[in-house]
């Protein structure tokens, strides 16, 4: 039986209006919960005592760097990320005062209009936190308002936390790319996920509704969830980060 042919999708859709953005530069950005400051050897030590409350060096286990043994393991590593454009490291300053982790914008293809959010490394101080959730936020907002067309959060597929706060972040999965590492002498299997231009002004409504104060009780517990906020935003649905 003779089929109907596929209609050929337009791949070459114009973009009249669009220009590269700029590369993302040495800058503090700051919210309610959460200030981002360009990662310096200053950071070292307060985030070397941070990082330790994770005795197990669990936060480690998926990440391509740490645990570290020592502070001059440690202040080696933020001495070389503290010189990088790309990935551009950042530490997170809690509304305490106190650090509670790192993370970067990575792959800065300003020519195609993509970015992402990678090395993300919270201490148990900040995980599960409004300050971790404003930190991602506050990198993708940038990102959105320069004028980058893709955000994308990559991470190996078998860290099913990461995939479920990427769905939660409003990032869509796009897949897994297969045998794509290997890390600490690992095969990887790497996850994706994005969010796009046209999907930004849903998503940082979403944000703006759960960061609110009138969201969280007089015990910080939130009255709605960002992962329902942000669900009818999603073009697709990861199965394993449900």
């Amino acid at each position: 039986m003779d089929r109907e042919p596929i209609p050929a999708r337009d791949i070459t859709a114009p973009l009249p209006d669009w220009t590269p953005p700029p590369p993302p530069g040495r800058m503090v950005l700051s919210g309610r919960h959460a200030r981002l400051e360009p990662l310096h050897m200053d950071h070292a030590g307060p985030l070397f005592d941070a990082f330790a409350e994770d005795a197990t060096g669990e936060m480690w286990r998926y990440l391509g760097v740490g645990p570290y043994p020592d502070r001059d393991a440690y202040a080696a590593w933020v001495r070389s990320a503290q010189a990088s454009a790309d990935p551009l490291h950042f530490a997170i300053r809690m509304a305490d005062g106190r650090l509670g982790g790192t993370l970067a914008l990575a792959r800065i293809q300003p020519g195609a209009g993509s970015i992402e959010t990678g090395w993300l490394s919270f201490a148990p101080r900040m995980q599960r936190t409004p300050a971790a959730t404003e930190a991602v936020f506050l990198l993708m907002q940038w990102a959105f308002e320069a004028g980058y067309r893709r955000f994308e959060w990559k991470c190996n597929a078998a860290n099913l936390r990461s995939r479920r706060a990427a769905a939660r972040f409003g990032l869509s999965f796009e897949g897994i790319f297969r045998q794509a590492a290997v890390v600490k002498g690992c095969n990887r299997d790497t996850a994706w996920f994005a969010a796009i231009d046209a999907e930004w002004p849903a998503l940082r409504a979403a944000f703006a509704r759960w960061l609110d104060p009138g969201n969280f009780d007089a015990e910080g517990r939130q009255r709605q969830s960002l992962r329902r906020l942000t669900a009818p935003i999603l073009a697709a649905h990861d199965p394993a980060g449900e």
